[in-house]
């Protein structure tokens, strides 16, 4: 059986990477809280009988939100071998918390000290020896991010680490309080693994987790005498262990470190922050920055580098697989299905992998510099107004990326209401699989001024979002909070990192069209070309049908088409599948482009009252199915789609009829 090896740490202090690092795997690494919501697991290269568990990152062993509670849940039920504790050298005071309370359950430990390159430049300097001495642990200093140290740890490791042995010193009458239930715990049948005294400890600072896992163990009589003793004791015994951990850490601080005199008094980083971080300049610079990537995506590199990938599929591709199924005697309505079928539906959609993927890459050069934690700094102030703060804006940017692990990041939010609240309004940040769509629709009806037009609806989508949440404050009323946000230094991407998350984001558009894609296109095909009376015309086709079934309910948007209906029926399986179906129905792999096919039918302004449409009707059933678990609701689930069906058909009505004054 494997050995499991935990790694703790707060957010955003390299858990990921080193588990990365270790593990040769490429877990999604970001530089805020969220990144980790549950649990991950994976075996060291180099020690194939260690399993390494990736823990959600936390501040301290409190266990007040969710990740906070898996985590300790997890440290208690699971008891890991050993625990790797990695800090941010370059924080080393606020780290040493969790550090302390890890050590003091005295598990084997030992302590990675990451970052040790920003503590360099920050003129911060550690005596490593001293640190370790003080803790009782082996201390590792390490640059994860890099991968320089891990070597180290491995073979520590492999050698074992030994019990943690570290003892806080605690005011007089929280010793007296520990000694008494170190007695009542050593009575107990149940054996411990962690120290008595660490369970004591949180036994007297209320820790629910630890409570609850206690009560479930130990005697109901045993439980009780418990009880008598934390009565017996002033009620903000809590205060002063955590006071007392305080004076601990601060007297580490002054021994073991030494800061170089700064003299400028500033850092460069603290004057970039001056201008990014205004309080009226701020958000300006925020959406250029956002408009800034729309135009590389849309109108300088990425619509050229589609048009190419476009032409080669539509030409030679198509071509070769002509000739080749020719060559194999492939009866016709074969060579029908996989040229107008599978090619056509699934090539329509990868033509806009080369956008997505400088999308992904430009999001993830703000991300890896350090710039994005900060954009959730400057929307605290717009979501206080909505009862959420800050900290509810990240789930809504990873949305951006992918609606499914936005409303899963909502955990990391502590209040239940505010977590159902965000949960809700993820879905109307426009996620990648509707940039498929666009990419479509703004090729082929605004190559001036594309760009402008999806910043509109990324724009329109936060703003729906935020209306969303004002409106939903009247019926659920979250606890606003405080919102604490560690900011990041800013760093220099590194074009290895960058490259491999545009790739782990972008695979996950490749995956889909080799299967949902795929699949669905091979259904829309058979679909546009029987009927109850045997192979038929599209036009009279079980597609057709079915498309113009709902076709009525989308006349007063410009677009009440069975074509139009069926693309978003199918759309509720992904939204790419839009593009796919649109390429099937309108015949795009015998008759053209189809963008240019579009033209028939759709106008500017019906083109933009569809994409409005698109941006905030149902999201995808993967979605929908994480939202149910999620807010554990069919009621509010059931409620969100229907609403977002009803917002998106308004929003469109308004959007039609005003841009058929203008264009």
């Amino acid at each position: 059986m494997n050995k499991s090896l935990a790694l703790v740490g707060n957010p955003n202090a390299g858990k990921t990477s080193l588990f990365n690092i270790l593990t040769g795997t490429r877990q999604y690494v970001g530089n805020w809280p969220g990144v980790t919501v549950e649990k991950k697991e994976g075996l060291i290269k180099k020690l194939p009988e260690y399993v390494l568990v990736d823990l959600p990152g936390i501040y301290s062993l409190s266990a007040q939100s969710l990740e906070e509670q898996l985590a300790v849940t997890y440290l208690l039920k699971e008891s890991p071998h050993t625990l790797i504790n990695i800090v941010d050298a370059s924080n080393l005071e606020r780290n040493l918390y969790l550090s302390v309370q890890l050590l003091e359950m005295g598990l084997p430990s030992v302590i990675c000290l990451n970052m040790m390159d920003i503590a360099k430049d920050r003129g911060l300097q550690i005596d490593i020896p001293a640190l370790a001495k003080i803790l009782g642990a082996v201390v590792v200093p390490m640059v994860a991010r890099k991968a320089n140290g891990h070597d180290k740890l491995i073979d520590l490791l492999r050698e074992g680490v030994q019990n943690a042995t570290l003892t806080v010193p605690y005011p007089t009458e929280v010793e007296a309080a520990i000694r008494d239930l170190d007695t009542l715990l050593a009575s107990s049948p149940w054996n411990f693994r962690t120290s008595r005294r660490w369970l004591a400890l949180m036994w007297l600072e209320g820790n629910e987790t630890v409570e609850e896992i206690l009560r479930h163990q130990l005697p109901a009589e045993l439980i009780q005498q418990m009880e008598a003793v934390r009565a017996a004791y002033p009620a903000a015994i809590e205060h002063r262990i955590r006071n007392a951990r305080y004076d601990f850490i601060e007297k580490i601080i002054c021994e073991v470190t030494q800061q170089s005199q700064n003299p400028a008094g500033r850092t460069w980083s603290d004057r970039i922050d001056s201008l990014l971080l205004h309080p009226v300049l701020g958000i300006p610079i925020f959406l250029g920055f956002m408009y800034l990537i729309f135009q590389i995506t849309f109108s300088w590199i990425g619509t050229s580098l589609s048009d190419q990938l476009d032409e080669w599929i539509s030409g030679p591709l198509t071509d070769w697989l002509k000739a080749g199924l020719t060559a194999m005697s492939s009866p016709d309505w074969f060579t029908q299905l996989m040229t107008d079928g599978v090619l056509a539906g699934v090539g329509s959609v990868l033509v806009f992998l080369p956008q997505i993927g400088i999308l992904f890459f430009c999001l993830s050069f703000l991300e890896d510099s350090g710039y994005m934690a900060r954009a959730a700094v400057l929307m605290d102030r717009f979501m206080s107004m909505i009862g959420l703060n800050g900290k509810a804006f990240i789930p809504l940017i990873l949305g951006f990326g992918c609606n499914v692990p936005a409303i899963m990041a909502t955990r990391t939010l502590e209040d239940p209401k505010s977590r159902l609240i965000t949960a809700l309004i993820s879905p109307f940040m426009s996620c990648s699989a509707r940039l498929s769509v666009y990419s479509l629709f703004v090729a082929a009806f605004f190559k001036h001024g594309g760009a402008a037009v999806v910043f509109t609806l990324y724009v329109t989508g936060i703003v729906v979002a935020i209306l969303t949440a004002f409106l939903l404050k009247k019926f659920v009323h979250a606890e606003e909070g405080t919102f604490l946000l560690e900011i990041p230094p800013y760093r220099a991407p590194m074009l290895k990192s960058l490259f491999l998350h545009t790739w782990d984001k972008a695979k996950g558009f490749v995956r889909k069209a080799g299967t949902i894609i795929f699949g669905m296109s091979v259904l829309i095909w058979f679909l546009g070309h029987f009927s109850w009376h045997g192979f038929a015309p599209i036009e009279h086709s079980w597609l057709a049908a079915i498309g113009g079934l709902i076709a009525p309910l989308f006349a007063p948007l410009g677009f009440a088409t069975w074509q139009a209906g069926v693309s978003l029926v199918t759309g509720f399986l992904a939204k790419e599948v839009v593009v796919s179906t649109m390429s099937i129905v309108y015949g795009a792999g015998d008759d053209g482009k189809l963008g240019d096919l579009l033209h028939h039918t759709f106008t500017q302004p019906v083109a933009l009252a569809f994409l409005f449409f698109v941006l905030l009707y149902t999201p995808c059933v993967s979605t929908v199915v994480m939202m149910w678990r999620e807010t554990g609701s069919s009621k509010w689930t059931l409620i969100s789609v229907g609403y977002s069906v009803a917002i998106a058909w308004v929003v469109a009505f308004v959007v039609y009829h005003i841009s058929q004054l203008i264009f």
